[in-house]
């Protein structure tokens, strides 16, 4: 017995001052982590990150600071960790390659919701393809088209090609080339035009609309006409203005051309 507490003793005098000690690093690093993640948190509630990437990267920074807190503990009583460090370098290294476009997707969507160049109901073009933005994830965005089809778009491929943001201002232009016949009076349909523009109460007054000549066509002069509406208003006064410009023109007597062929047969 007395050699086992000889044993003991010797232990204790040899490592019981690097466990005290490892025990007062790992409790004060404990509560420094918690105060500093609650300063974060804080920081990430100002900045009104969205709340899926908020608690993601809670989650990870807390983790990561515990993991490097463990490490020095054991560490401080004596414990090897070069290779286990080592062996989770491997571990990770394999991982990473083995999902690299799941990673490429994860960063891409932590850039997205950190700088927001789009948001949830904003209407967007990406990839050949128009919808409202339905849902930002980590990994994915899904859209919603006009026609109410689902579209699932990886994150990298948003945030590594063109993408068209049509919410960004409040305000659009609207374009439109109408065509009249040649020998059509052009000032009487810049008339028809600015009249009716002047009746629809969405058209803003500034910038002002704009008509003017655009194009002498094979068979029709080609009016292009712009005016500037609420982003809200963009279709309703694009389709609106269509059906309206015929009736007008129709009732003016302005000609809506369109390709003529003739066919001269010989005998």
């Amino acid at each position: 017995m007395e050699e086992y507490l000889d044993k003991i003793i010797e232990l204790l005098v040899l490592y019981g001052p690097k466990l005290i000690g490892a025990i007062v690093i790992l409790i004060i690093g404990l509560f420094a982590i918690s105060l500093f993640m609650k300063g974060v948190k804080k920081v990430f509630e100002k900045k009104n990150y969205d709340q899926s990437l908020q608690n993601f990267l809670l989650s990870l920074l807390k983790i990561t600071l515990q993991v490097l807190l463990w490490i020095s503990v054991l560490g401080m009583v004596g414990i090897q960790m070069t290779s286990f460090i080592a062996l989770l370098g491997a571990i990770g290294l394999a991982i990473g390659m083995a999902l690299s476009g799941t990673l490429q997707n994860f960063a891409s969507g932590v850039m997205i919701l950190l700088f927001k160049p789009f948001k949830i109901g904003d209407v967007i073009n990406a990839q050949g393809v128009t919808g409202g933005v339905n849902e930002i994830g980590i990994f994915n965005t899904i859209l919603k088209t006009p026609d109410n089809k689902t579209i699932i778009i990886p994150n990298s491929q948003l945030s590594n090609t063109l993408m068209t943001n049509y919410s960004t201002e409040p305000q659009r232009r609207v374009d439109w080339s109408f065509g009249i016949g040649y020998g059509d009076d052009v000032s009487k349909a810049e008339t028809v035009l600015n009249g009716l523009f002047a009746e629809d109460k969405r058209i803003l007054e500034d910038p002002a609309p704009f008509v003017a000549v655009g194009e002498l066509g094979n068979s029709s002069v080609n009016l292009t006409v712009r005016v500037w509406v609420q982003a809200a208003d963009y279709w309703d006064v694009f389709f609106d203005m269509n059906r309206k410009v015929y009736e007008q023109f129709t009732k003016q007597g302005l000609n809506i051309p369109y390709p003529q062929m003739d066919v001269h047969l010989h005998q």
